[in-house]
């Protein structure tokens, strides 16, 4: 079981300006109250949502869940307490790492059911959320980057319950190995990169530029 501490919802509002342009993104989420019954569709949680679909939300990114082990080591290295949901995330989790979850897996929220579907690597919304220019390279270049998850079977979810981990994939590539692939541009781990470019789990997104980099063609 995995331990949910909290689950936070936002829709989209003004977040800041970028090049004099207002920007609008739904990162600014709070926390449900424990209790609170929602309906989690293909595409997010009710009363969530973002700005710009083209790059936020989709299938491949209905859920973001952030292990809440992480926050005390951030807040040590930024050097400022953390509010909630302080890097957007819907689920802020207890008991699994990037390490432990895989490309694939299966989990059930009470109704739903999710499966793990990429990383997250933030965009300038995250720099601008947080007022910090390096925390997009400081996330990524710690691996902290928590996941995405799509949602194979909608339904009613609980803020308070648990999640199940129904189904462990048996390729056993990790988030985390999926960072390092994503990560290795001089191709230092062929094989890893060549096994995640293969794994029909792991969103597109982050396929294809793998696949690409070992000048494979094809989704």
């Amino acid at each position: 079981m995995i331990e949910i501490v909290a689950v936070n919802v936002a829709v989209p509002r003004p977040l800041g300006y970028r090049q004099g342009v207002k920007v609008y993104s739904g990162i600014a989420k709070l926390p449900v109250p424990r209790g609170t019954s929602l309906w989690l569709s293909l595409f997010n949680l009710a009363g969530d949502g973002q700005a710009d679909l083209s790059v936020h939300g989709g299938l491949d990114k209905a859920v973001y869940s952030y292990p809440s082990e992480h926050i005390p080591i951030w807040e040590a290295d930024l050097g400022e307490a953390l509010e909630a949901a302080p890097f957007g995330e819907n689920l802020s989790t207890l008991g699994t790492l990037e390490r432990d979850v895989c490309i694939g897996d299966r989990w059930r929220w009470d109704q739903a059911i999710l499966e793990v579907c990429q990383p997250r690597w933030p965009c300038f919304k995250l720099a601008l959320y947080r007022g910090r220019a390096d925390i997009q390279t400081r996330m990524r270049t710690s691996g902290r980057t928590g996941w995405y998850l799509r949602v194979i079977e909608p339904g009613e979810v609980t803020v308070g319950s648990s999640i199940a981990v129904i189904e462990r994939d048996p390729v056993g590539l990790s988030v985390a190995d999926a960072h390092l692939a994503m990560a290795d541009r001089h191709l230092e781990d062929p094989d890893l990169i060549e096994r995640l470019a293969h794994h029909g789990r792991l969103a597109a997104e982050w396929r294809i530029p793998l696949r690409e980099r070992l000048g494979l063609r094809g989704s």
